[in-house]
């Protein structure tokens, strides 16, 4: 089966006030899985973006097979057999429609274009035959709003290849699957490269690279640094040619001086998920919420930020119990949530960085007849700018214009303008790369050595066991081990996640 060869050459894209891609070089063939990495802001999203056809404006020139191609819109990279499939799920998911006309969306497009008719038992079947062969079940007639996010990961990979194409893009498709999940993704992605499709896999998690990818290309700032055979390189060079210097140690000091009670959870239940939970977080201490995905930490988290409802329990904030209608009766009472989906629920995506970072207390730099000071609001933007290390040109850059690790500070920058008692993170670092992930790791132990309550869910286990001082693990939405973090390892904390006793 013959290969065929895609380049990109000296690719350029401005937008407002910076330059994304400068004089890029990117080429690989089908058959081959070909790791595009990078920190937060390099650019690989944005170059695959161009492959795409989402960014038309580009200069330089993309061949397919020595003939060069023009790819202006998405139309284009789809004739062209370029399929993609992007972080960010909820944007690309049609929640009204069931699993099977997600799945089949491009032909019932294609259909209407040609006044054909859609034969629905044709189309719910053909989705089924997808779905099976990448030895998934997942309902086809389910509406694929009731999904979680983990399968609406695996029903835009599914639409995707539903369509014949010889290059697929998967940007950080892994970030919301669980181990399991993740297996079955590599297991379909080397299936098509044995049937001569040509993978481009985004991802930040380095064991994820080495084990799955033949090639890898790494950017920085932008720019093209190297590209390399994946034999050719271990762990810490590819860290240093994404950084452009030498990483230092991953995970700050742990805080060790605690102080009295702030949270205290007796027996919270929502009634679905989450189930007799009782948990406490001392003041200055960083606790973990430990678990695989679907072991009901997100939950948990916006059960206690008052954004679900629950059936019963109690929560404290220094001994007196709070009533959590609302996350905005949560951010009265001092509490702070940095959500894991934080393009839907952690910014304001569409709004100016100013806008996001102050949008938490505006009370703060409201004046006369409630007017905003917008001088105040500019000048204290500016300053959680320097002091988060926000890459954006202007403080009035919409967020997002922003890499996603950026994006991340911003939702964290915001919370800390409010100044809570507790601060709750649910997959903080989720599609964030190494340097911004100390840069994120420090910002929490800051919090707690100022004596904040803080508690850490992820089902990053290195993670847990890095930034941590205690643990609870949870597994199917309840805790069922309390941990010193210091005197346990990733491979207890798998046990339990799994369901060990």
């Amino acid at each position: 089966m013959t290969a065929k060869r895609l380049q990109m050459k000296n690719i350029i894209i401005d937008f407002p006030g910076i330059r994304a891609l400068n004089g890029v070089d990117f080429n690989t063939e089908t058959g081959s899985i070909h790791a595009l990495i990078g920190a937060n802001g390099a650019g690989k999203s944005t170059l695959m973006k161009v492959l795409s056809g989402a960014h038309g404006h580009y200069t330089g020139e993309i061949f397919l097979d020595d003939k060069k191609v023009e790819i202006r819109k998405p139309a284009d990279a789809q004739q062209l057999g370029i399929q993609v499939v992007y972080q960010e799920v909820d944007t690309a998911i049609i929640p009204s429609l069931t699993v099977a006309e997600n799945i089949m969306l491009n032909q019932m497009v294609q259909a209407r274009e040609n006044q054909h008719w859609i034969v629905w038992k044709q189309l719910f079947k053909d989705a089924e035959a997808i779905l099976s062969g990448m030895n998934l079940h997942i309902p086809v007639r389910k509406l694929a709003g009731e999904l979680t996010l983990a399968e609406k990961q695996l029903v835009l990979i599914a639409r995707a290849i539903s369509s014949d194409c010889s290059f697929l893009i998967l940007d950080e498709p892994t970030a919301p699957l669980s181990h399991t999940e993740t297996s079955e993704l590599f297991r379909i992605a080397r299936e098509l490269a044995k049937r001569n499709v040509g993978i481009i896999f985004i991802s930040h998690r380095m064991p994820e690279i080495f084990e799955l990818c033949d090639e890898i290309t790494i950017m920085r700032n932008g720019e093209f640094v190297v590209k390399k055979a994946i034999s050719e390189v271990v762990t810490h060079q590819v860290i240093e040619y994404m950084l452009g210097r030498k990483l230092e140690d991953q995970f700050p000091a742990r805080v060790s001086a605690f102080g009295d009670t702030l949270l205290e959870v007796q027996g919270l239940a929502d009634g679905n998920k989450v189930k007799d939970t009782s948990l406490h977080v001392r003041a200055g201490e960083i606790v973990g919420l430990a678990g695989l995905v679907g072991a009901g930490k997100t939950e948990l988290c916006k059960a206690l930020f008052g954004a679900a409802p629950t059936k019963s329990g109690t929560v404290k904030l220094k001994g007196e119990i709070l009533k959590l209608t609302s996350p905005h009766a949560a951010v009265e009472s001092g509490l702070a949530l940095v959500p894991e989906e934080r393009r839907k629920e952690g910014v304001l995506i569409s709004e100016s960085v100013t806008s996001n970072l102050t949008a938490v207390n505006l009370k703060k730099f409201s004046g006369f007849l409630s007017f905003i000071n917008r001088r105040a609001e500019k000048k204290t933007a500016q300053q959680y700018i320097n002091a988060l290390g926000i890459k954006t040109s202007s403080e009035n850059v919409k967020v997002e214009n922003l890499s996603g690790g950026n994006q991340q500070k911003v939702a964290i920058g915001r919370w800390l303008i409010a100044d809570a008692e507790v601060y709750i993170f649910d997959e903080p670092t989720k599609g964030v790369d190494v340097g911004a992930k100390r840069d994120i790791f420090e910002l929490i132990v800051k919090l707690a050595e100022q004596g904040k309550g803080v508690i850490y869910a992820s089902s990053e286990l290195s993670e847990i066991i890095g930034i941590t001082n205690r643990v609870y693990v949870l597994y199917d939405g309840e805790p069922v081990k309390e941990l010193e973090t210091a005197k346990t390892t990733e491979e207890e904390l798998l046990f339990y996640s799994t369901g060990g006793r």
